[in-house]
C-alpha cells in the first residue's frame, strides 16, 4: 500500500492485506504508477484515515466513496481537501448544513484533519484513484479492506456513530450485521450532499447534531465540529 499499518489497526487488517486480493492491488498500483499515471492521494497519504482516528477512539464513521480525483484535492480523508484548496460542491453542501444544524459558520479551510482527531473516521471505499478518472479504482479490491474497517468498529462494545450519505455508503454498512443493532450504534441516512441529491433529504437531516445527542446519551461526549 506504500505505507505503514497504523498500529491501532494492525489486527484488523493485517489477515486481509495478506490475502491473494490484497497482494493484487498491491500490484496494480505499482504497475499503474510504473506506467506513469498519476495515482491520488499519493503514497503516504493513502491511509492517512486510520492514521489519524485509531481504532479505540473512533466516535463517528463518515464513508464517502472514492477520493478526489482532481489534483492536490485528496489527502487521504473522505470529503476533505488540504489548506487552501477550493472546496468541492460536496464540501461547500456539508458545511452549509452544517451551519444550518449547528450554527457554526462554513470555514475557510476544506481540511477535515481536526473531526479526524477527534474521532470522526473519514474512511473512503475505496482508497485510490487515477488522475480524472472517477471510480477508476473500484473494484480492484479495495473494498475488502475498508469493509474490514467498518466491521472492526460495528464489532466493538463501544457505541458508534455511523452516518452514511447516499446509497453506496448505504449499500456498504448493509453488509455489516452488527449495524443492525439498534440498541448499541447509531445509524443515520440520508442523500448524499453532491450537488445532485443534496435537495432531496441532505438538507435539514441535521446529521451533526443527531451524532452528539447520541453520543451524549452513550455518555461519551459529544464531537467538536467547528474547524479553526
Amino acid at each position: 500500500m506504500g505505507q505503514d499499518l497504523p498500529d491501532s489497526w494492525q489486527d484488523t487488517l493485517a489477515p486481509v492485506l495478506a490475502t491473494p486480493e490484497a497482494r493484487k492491488l498491491g500490484g496494480f498500483l505499482r504497475a499503474e504508477e510504473a506506467a506513469g499515471k498519476a495515482i491520488y492521494p499519493p503514497q503516504g497519504c493513502r491511509l492517512r484515515a486510520l492514521e489519524l482516528t485509531p481504532l479505540d477512539q473512533v466516535k463517528v464513521v463518515i464513508l464517502g466513496q472514492d477520493p478526489y480525483h482532481g489534483p492536490g484535492q485528496a489527502m487521504g480523508l473522505s470529503f476533505s481537501v488540504p489548506d487552501g484548496v477550493p472546496h468541492p460542491p460536496s464540501l461547500r453542501n456539508i458545511f452549509r448544513e452544517l451551519a444550518d444544524d449547528c450554527g457554526i459558520p462554513a470555514p475557510a479551510s476544506g481540511d477535515l484533519t481536526a473531526w479526524a482527531r477527534r474521532g470522526v473516521l473519514l474512511l473512503n471505499n475505496t482508497l485510490t484513484v487515477e488522475a480524472g478518472n472517477a471510480g477508476s479504482h473500484a473494484g480492484r479490491g479495495w473494498d475488502a479492506i475498508t469493509d474490514a474497517c467498518v466491521a472492526a468498529v460495528a464489532a466493538r462494545e463501544q457505541p458508534a456513530v455511523f452516518i452514511l450519505w447516499g446509497s453506496h455508503a448505504q449499500k456498504k454498512a448493509s453488509r455489516i450485521a452488527e449495524l443492525n443493532e439498534p440498541t448499541r450504534h447509531c445509524v443515520i441516512r440520508s442523500p448524499h450532499p453532491s450537488p445532485l441529491s443534496a435537495h432531496r433529504g441532505f438538507f435539514g437531516s441535521k446529521p451533526f447534531s443527531r451524532a452528539n445527542a447520541f453520543l451524549e446519551q452513550v455518555g461519551l461526549g459529544p464531537v467538536d465540529w467547528q474547524i479553526a
